[in-house]
């Protein structure tokens, strides 16, 4: 966790933890989108693309960020990287994304823009009371 991502050394230390195969370890990894086994943006921002939250404009607030933030959906990025998810559960606020594991609904670009500063702003924050 303290990487932000699973380095080879971690999936070992796992592994021999657990007492399975590097194989094993790598089946669940690979499975799961949330595991990361590469260094990752600075903020990540979910987008759902369900059915619900296309039918309230998903993809063209997707397409909005893609040009606002300079990246497209599922792109390696350095300081905010878009990523697609297919249910937040929040279908009747359609458009929705978390950011930091935070939920908001009815999203538009104006919004997300505000989002994303907010929490870039609070981690600043953070790292300064470290």
């Amino acid at each position: 966790h303290k990487e932000g991502y699973l380095t080879d050394s971690a999936l070992r230390t796992i592994a021999y933890a657990l007492n399975i195969s590097r194989a094993e370890i790598h089946g669940v990894v690979s499975f799961y989108h949330d595991y990361k086994r590469e260094k990752q943006a600075s903020q990540t921002i979910k987008l759902c693309r369900a059915e619900a939250c296309q039918a309230m404009g998903a993809e063209s607030l997707i397409a909005e960020a893609e040009v606002a933030f300079g990246t497209k959906l599922d792109s390696a990025a350095n300081e905010i990287a878009l990523e697609a998810t297919y249910c937040l559960g929040n279908c009747a606020l359609g458009p929705v994304v978390m950011i930091e594991n935070e939920l908001y609904g009815r999203v538009d670009i104006k919004r997300l823009k505000n989002l994303s500063m907010k929490h870039r702003e609070g981690s600043k924050a953070q790292g300064a009371k470290r």
